[in-house]
């Protein structure tokens, strides 16, 4: 196999092996499957084109700065126009489980959050990055990070208090 099977097949490798966790990274910096969709494959196109100089470092970390950087960009292209409300729209078929009110509860709580705060609070609390890996991701300080996450648990606090005791469940992730 030459080199540039070698480095598709490395490339191929990663995104298989790590598209689910990034995957819900981008849902919940997103607040929408279609767009984090979107954001995944536009992190893994600009990951591909710098594969030869990230693959040796930490190409997970990349694709988690790049996604971040993206949905800042899109976010500020295109102001939100739709407004949360205090409960989602009931849709047939939904199951009512704990489970699942409890990931609408999160998913509603964090777009309430400015962008920097959802990532440092995705990256952090839900990805189980530490404050270091979480800095290197978002390119600033970790006291930066520890701001930002302060200030975003004080609001979700605030936002949703239901939140503060709600029993932690892996199917959240």
């Amino acid at each position: 196999m030459g080199e540039a099977g070698e480095f598709n097949g490395e490339f191929h490798q990663f995104v298989v092996q790590r598209s689910r966790a990034l995957s819900r990274t981008a849902f919940l910096l997103t607040g929408d499957h279609q767009l984090a969709e979107d954001l995944l494959q536009a992190a893994f196109a600009r990951t591909y084109r710098h594969w030869r100089r990230i693959r040796g470092d930490q190409p997970e970390a990349y694709v988690r700065r790049v996604m971040h950087h993206q949905h800042i960009s899109w976010w500020r292209r295109r102001r939100v126009t739709e407004r949360l409300t205090a409960a989602p729209p009931e849709r047939p078929g939904d199951d009512p489980s704990i489970a699942a009110t409890l990931r609408v509860t999160v998913a509603a709580a964090l777009q309430q959050l400015t962008p920097r705060q959802r990532a440092v609070v995705v990256l952090r609390y839900l990805d189980d990055l530490t404050e270091a890996q979480v800095a290197e991701v978002l390119g600033c300080s970790v006291g930066t990070v520890k701001r930002h996450g302060h200030d975003a648990l004080r609001r979700l606090r605030a936002i949703a208090p239901k939140l503060v005791d709600a029993p932690r469940e892996r199917s959240v992730r």
